[in-house]
């Protein structure tokens, strides 16, 4: 029963879209029908600037990693642990409370990340930060990052469930940035900071 209620804390963490608050906080276009139409920190930067966009990031990330840090308070389980991580990035990705159409889970991915392991949360985010810097794509530097993700986790914990709980978080990202993975292929992918 407490897994149970810990992984529906962390759907309903996750189905909290910082995207839309914050542009609605700050008056801005709603990030769902400007840019790429996706309520996401890299599209808020195109529609609303970096300041809307470290706001959007911060709690796309936090909303991945509190829910798996409340879990944690309550019991070591590495199985409930890797639920609650889960749900939280699926609800990202179909938010209860917005239609069921959110974004595409990078930055909670992170948190959850984050909440699991700070050593994998920093590799993976370092890895991101490279590749962005080295190919400013957005989408290139999510997709490496949560590739080599399953890896850093097993190699730092060595937890099967959290291992294999991320390959889910991977597979799911791939599947998310599909549309992205044919525009790269193609040379049209938007570059970090380029306007729609």
């Amino acid at each position: 029963m407490t897994t149970f209620l810990l992984t529906l804390l962390g759907y309903l963490f996750g189905s909290v879209s910082a995207a839309i608050l914050v542009c609605r906080l700050l008056r801005l276009p709603d990030p769902r029908t400007e840019g790429s139409g996706n309520p996401g920190a890299t599209n808020v930067l195109r529609v609303g600037g970096k300041k809307a966009a470290a706001m959007t990031l911060a709690g796309d990330l936090l909303k991945g990693t509190i829910p798996v840090l409340i879990a944690r308070a309550i019991t070591d389980d590495p199985l409930t642990l890797a639920l609650v991580g889960v749900a939280a990035f699926f609800g990202h990705l179909y938010p209860v409370f917005f239609g069921f159409k959110g974004g595409k889970g990078v930055a909670t991915g992170l948190g959850v990340l984050l909440g699991w392991h700070w050593a994998a949360f920093l590799l993976t985010a370092l890895t991101w930060l490279v590749v962005a810097k080295l190919g400013r794509i957005s989408s290139l530097a999510a997709l490496t990052a949560f590739l080599l993700a399953p890896l850093y986790v097993w190699l730092i914990t060595n937890e099967p469930a959290l291992t294999a709980a991320t390959g889910v978080l991977t597979v799911a990202t791939y599947w998310r940035h599909r549309s992205n993975i044919g525009k790269i292929l193609a040379g049209t992918e938007s570059r970090i900071g380029q306007k729609r």
